[in-house]
């Protein structure tokens, strides 16, 4: 037996009673993850745990380095089952690491699997999982229908034709299955041949000359708006802080005509290029109604070595120490001086900015949406016990809770749903121990509805989506 039993990580009566009468039992709004829409359209079945549990999963991947895994069993070619048997090897070794309540849960949640994850047992757990996950319960839309997933966000380039999400539409699957603007490729001038070669595929999307500034901008603007008609009302940004190097058009279209003749940038000129690129992608979101999203904090790509051979996404990023408390107001306001500030959802990496971040939030609240401006979930290296604890103090401090639009799963895995499982529970851990402490009113109606409405009903009220697309369109 393992320590995932039904009170897991809720202390007192008043938590267990939070959870089980108003959590427990919510649909999943999963506003921002890295899903494949191809394994939704084509209702992927997995052939064993390793294309399920391990496959991209650069959290796995750091920890078995860690634990002297070759990389052969991370990202290379060795079988999946030897792959699987060193990450089973590994976990034992994961004491305190969230990876050691994540894998448990997993494992308990998808396939009722109650083992200790351990060399001894690896086998037990690859021949069970493998004979259910042949089953169609087990298929990419089984499990959506399976967590009770009410709408999941995608990822998506401006350039991708979205044909995934239409099957998905056509499929009339519960789960509504919706893209995200990710333009990030269009702010990379300082890499040329990179940014050059993705013009040209915007160009090919939009049927537009990218060859002159003016048609850049046509073709953002008429992705931006086939992304709108395709049901997506979210941008995303990637960024290791804001950009608020403030140029004009003229500026901005002189460095596109450098960079699109292959001449580099200097650094002034990238920020610009950025900003300009931010403050127009903010405009459109404005005029359509979009939330925003700034991801903030990422330090990328540290290790040369490991880029060159494997790629970006492979476990070689860290938290990153850029000031972000000026760029990002300055950006923040630019947009708000000419009333084009849409609802924003501001993540933070790292956790020496967390206050910084609550607080800017308040900067730009202005009545016209509950919760307009949002204070993002733990992120990435923070989405555990103790960096989500310091998200929703750091929250509850400084802003209001109540409005928080909960978790997410920021995920490229079908089996991340139960992290949904783990904030509900520490969420109601928490204000369940503060009722009990006379802290809080010892009104479980009352604060049982702020659960319900962070775990799901804020998300409904916040983003706009459009359920309504026409399957053909």
């Amino acid at each position: 037996m393992t320590h995932i039993e039904r009170n897991f990580l809720l202390q007192t009566e008043t938590s267990r009673a939070l959870y089980h009468r108003y959590a427990e039992d919510q649909p999943i709004y999963d506003y921002h993850c890295h899903l494949s829409p191809a394994d939704i359209a084509n209702d992927r079945q997995f052939n064993n745990l390793h294309e399920i549990w391990l496959e991209g999963d650069h959290y796995k991947w750091r920890a078995m380095r860690s634990n002297g895994v070759p990389e052969t069993y991370c990202t290379g070619d060795a079988p999946a089952y030897d792959k699987f048997l060193a990450y089973a090897r590994t976990v034992p070794y994961t004491l305190r690491n969230p990876l050691y309540h994540w894998s448990h849960l997993e494992l308990k949640r998808y396939f009722n699997i109650d083992l200790p994850v351990n060399e001894a047992n690896a086998d037990a757990i690859w021949q069970e999982t493998a004979e259910k996950l042949a089953t169609p319960e087990f298929s990419a839309r089984g499990i959506l229908q399976k967590f009770k997933v009410s709408v999941v966000c995608t990822t998506d380039d401006p350039t991708d034709t979205l044909e995934h999400h239409r099957a998905i539409r056509e499929a009339g699957i519960e789960t509504k299955v919706y893209p995200a603007f990710r333009p990030d490729p269009a702010m990379r001038v300082d890499q040329p041949k990179d940014f050059n070669a993705w013009c040209d595929k915007l160009a090919a999307a939009a049927n537009t000359d990218t060859g002159n500034f003016r048609g850049f901008v046509e073709a953002l603007e008429n992705r931006h708006h086939f992304f709108h008609e395709q049901g997506c009302r979210l941008s995303d940004h990637g960024l290791d802080r804001a950009f608020d190097d403030f140029c004009d058009d003229a500026t901005a279209s002189r460095i596109y005509d450098k960079v699109r003749a292959g001449q580099q940038p200097d650094e002034l000129e990238y920020r610009q290029f950025a900003t300009w690129v931010m403050i127009h992608t903010g405009r459109l979101d404005a005029a359509k109604g979009w939330v925003k999203q700034l991801h903030l904090g990422a330090q990328r790509n540290n290790n040369t070595r490991a880029f060159e051979n494997l790629g970006r996404d492979t476990g070689f990023d860290s938290i990153g120490d850029e000031p972000q408390a000026k760029a990002l107001a300055r950006y923040l306001d630019a947009l708000d001086k000419e009333k084009s500030l849409p609802p924003t959802i501001l993540y933070n990496l790292n956790p020496r900015e967390n206050y910084v971040f609550a607080t800017m939030i308040g900067n730009f609240q202005d009545g016209t949406k509950p919760g307009k401006m949002q204070l993002g979930s733990g992120w990435w290296f923070l989405d555990q016990r103790e960096g989500m604890t310091w998200q929703l103090n750091a929250l509850s401090n400084l802003g209001l809770l109540s409005r928080f639009v909960g978790m997410l799963t920021d995920s490229r895995s079908f089996m991340s749903y139960p992290r949904h499982e783990y904030f509900r529970r520490l969420l109601c851990d928490i204000l369940g121990g503060e009722m009990e402490r006379g802290e809080l009113p010892n009104d479980l109606e009352m604060v049982g509805q702020m659960v319900t409405d962070i775990c799901y009903h804020n998300a409904v009220d916040y983003f706009d989506m459009a359920p309504g697309i026409a399957a053909d369109s």
